[in-house]
């Protein structure tokens, strides 16, 4: 089997895949959000302060995995 013509295939694929539009996507979230009535922002806001409050008074332990046990 030839590696070399596998290699090219590949490079060729990925030279022509579209490339991602960040700003389009940024855009189109900016937009949804801009349809949201000011009762869903404020739920939305709540439920945001909410999960803050929470993880700020979670306390993170880690115990080290023991392989074997």
């Amino acid at each position: 089997m030839d590696f070399s013509k596998n290699i090219d295939i590949q490079q060729h694929n990925l030279l022509n895949e579209p490339q991602p539009d960040y700003e389009k996507a940024e855009m189109d979230l900016l937009r949804d959000a801009l349809r949201r009535s000011y009762s869903e922002r404020f739920l939305f806001t709540t439920r945001l302060y909410k999960i803050q409050q929470t993880l700020r008074k979670a306390k993170i332990t880690h115990k080290p995995f023991a392989a074997g046990k």
